[in-house]
């Protein structure tokens, strides 16, 4: 008995070392949804693989050495064949796993300026910094940081890249975001970039828009007036996305300056550090202190003064 009873416990001990650690994943880039869009289906209206690949292939140039260079693998799926209608990312030991699906690639929504922007948002949960999802998910950064670090960081970086500078990009360009950008960057360069982000959040929202059978369409001009009592781990509302992608996009700190991964102050826009506008918007982003707050109002009202709409920020 007692020699069955080690044996047991030996056999045990070694399907333990062997075993894997189950990946920690973070929520997808959409709601868990049912939309699913095969390669050559009805609904196959958007990108092909080859332009598929070539944001990705970006992405990767990018942050392979950086995951590196903390000690981990990036391990990015291009599961194109595969009809999902998501992203999301998930971390097993030192591999930073990010899962691109090719049924979102496929919606009619989605150019590869939106795409790059899906791509920086998993890339974002691993890299954002604070704010941090306070449960087991503790690596990665939550949905509404995950959005704002994407345009004020990563999409900046993919545009810049070469081969970033020819991807499709939505038709049009907003007027509201282009005068904005315009106040936020004096250099022309800078400027562009800032309304190729704001348009790449804006061709997105209006996938959530359609997932979730809305009938507003959500704009620069509009946004969303509500204001949590604690900060939101969960994805923003389809405006609230919108306002996020905003002003990442219109924060002037640069690429270069670094996130931290406890203290959502350094490398982002804040009314304590004297920015006006590019903050975290207040309907999913408790900040700190009720000071902050009490700041970060009275600077939109006086910078958006100017802007059509502007009138609308002033319940922020």
């Amino acid at each position: 008995m007692a020699r069955k009873l080690l044996l047991s416990l030996a056999a045990a001990v070694i399907l333990a070392a062997g075993a894997q650690p189950a990946p920690k994943l973070c929520d997808g880039f959409l709601p868990e949804n049912d939309l699913r869009i095969s390669v050559g289906s009805f609904d196959d209206k958007g990108m092909n693989e080859t332009e598929f690949n070539a944001v990705l292939d970006v992405v990767q140039r990018i942050y392979g050495p950086e995951v590196a260079a903390r000690g981990g693998v990036l391990e990015l799926n291009r599961l194109w064949t595969n009809d999902t209608v998501n992203a999301n990312a998930s971390r097993r030991g030192n591999k930073y796993i990010v899962n691109m699906y090719g049924g979102l690639a496929r919606h009619q929504a989605v150019t590869q300026d939106g795409f790059a922007l899906v791509a920086c948002h998993e890339m974002a949960h691993h890299l954002g910094g604070a704010p941090k999802s306070a449960g087991w998910n503790g690596w990665a950064s939550i949905e509404g940081q995950a959005d704002y670090a994407a345009n004020l960081k990563c999409l900046r970086r993919v545009f810049s890249e070469d081969g970033g500078s020819a991807f499709t990009r939505p038709l049009g360009l907003d007027p509201i975001a282009v005068e904005a950008c315009g106040q936020a960057f004096l250099q022309p360069r800078d400027a562009a970039l800032c309304v190729r982000g704001t348009m790449a959040g804006l061709s997105v929202t209006a996938l959530f828009r359609a997932l979730r059978q809305e009938e507003t369409e959500p704009r620069f001009d509009t946004p969303d007036p509500n204001v949590v009592a604690e900060t939101d781990e969960a994805h923003p509302a389809t405006q609230c996305r919108l306002d996020t992608y905003f002003q990442g996009s219109i924060c002037a700190q640069p690429v270069a300056a670094g996130v931290d991964d406890k203290n959502p102050v350094p490398g982002t826009c804040t009314a304590a550090g004297g920015f006006a506008v590019g903050l975290r918007p207040l309907c999913w982003y408790k900040p700190p202190a009720a000071s902050v707050l009490a700041g970060r109002k009275e600077a939109i009202e006086k910078t958006l003064a100017g802007l059509e709409g502007a009138a609308l920020w002033q319940g922020l």
